[in-house]
């Protein structure tokens, strides 16, 4: 499970074309929605949306490889740590995998804490299960309130 945003530019055109770009891989698609930046970094509103994706020759670091290829396809550059970005592609979930190590720590670190994850992913896959932390639904129902209202649906924009 991908969790894709964008922030700067053409937002809604940087998720379109990582989902064009993952192409037949793609199996479902939430809805997109607004969200406020997470980080404590002063930015635009983010675009997010989960993406489930399926490959039967692909582990955990291919997706990562994946993801950072539509990355650079819509010119992303890192220079600052939870700031602004053209296009992040987060691997958030592999088959309940865990793993962790420098170059890739399974499930994602932080999904459990982040509201413009589980809200979406829910849309996907509302049995959804997060490796070492437990069902989404019950993850999302012991958020702040505020967090989970900070995380509003874009029924206006479709991705495909």
């Amino acid at each position: 499970m991908l969790s894709i945003g964008s922030n700067v530019g053409d937002r809604l055109g940087y998720l379109r074309g990582c989902v064009e770009g993952l192409g037949d891989w793609v199996v479902a698609v939430s809805s997109v929605y607004s969200t406020e930046p997470w980080g404590g970094v002063a930015q635009d509103e983010f675009l997010n949306a989960i993406l489930l994706v399926e490959d039967p020759t692909a582990d955990a670091l291919e997706w990562l490889r994946r993801g950072q290829a539509c990355e650079a396809a819509a010119q992303r550059t890192r220079k600052i740590r939870w700031g602004p970005r053209t296009l992040d592609v987060d691997v958030i979930d592999v088959e309940l995998t865990r793993r962790q190590d420098p170059e890739l720590t399974l499930p994602h670190p932080r999904a459990h804490q982040r509201a413009f994850v589980l809200v979406p992913w829910l849309d996907v896959a509302p049995d959804a299960v997060l490796a070492g932390h437990g069902r989404v639904a019950d993850l999302v129902a012991a958020l702040p309130a505020a967090e989970r209202r900070s995380v509003r649906r874009r029924n206006d924009l479709v991705l495909r």
